[in-house]
This record gives C-alpha cells, structure tokens and sequence, in this order.
C-alpha cells in the first residue's frame, strides 16, 4: 500500500502523523502543500482544508489519527 502525507511546515499534527507512521514501520511520501499547488488542489477537490491528509490506498483522513493509522498498519 502507499501512503502519502500531505503536509506543511511547522505543522505539529503533521509531525505527530509522520512520527505515528514511523513508529509503526510504515513506509510514507510527505508532499509539502506550500510547495506543491498540484498536491493542493488534489487534497482540496478531496474536501479537505487542514493538514496533514493521510491518504493510504483506498483510504483518507485530515488531522492527527493514531486510530487510524493503527487500523493500516
């Protein structure tokens, strides 16, 4: 499965996913949405508009979710 983290600087919920996916051994891009305004508009069409937004296969969520990154790894 892939997972990507949608991020951006100084970002404490994103550190606490990316942080969270490491522990767990999980393997993650991160894609900085300051820097990439493809990835931006990808996760805002998705509905989103907080970050991080964790997409792992099929599966999406915004915010610091150690219950769901439990349940993909």
């Amino acid at each position: 499965m892939t997972i990507t983290v949608y991020s951006k600087p100084a970002c404490v919920q994103c550190t606490a996913t990316t942080r969270a996916l490491e522990a767990r051994g999980l393997t993650f891009d991160v894609v900085d949405l300051t820097v990439d305004s493809d990835a931006y508009t990808r996760v805002s069409e998705m509905g989103y508009r907080q970050a991080p937004v964790v997409v792992a296969g099929e599966e999406h969520w915004s915010g610091f979710r150690p219950d769901l990154i439990g349940r993909i790894s």
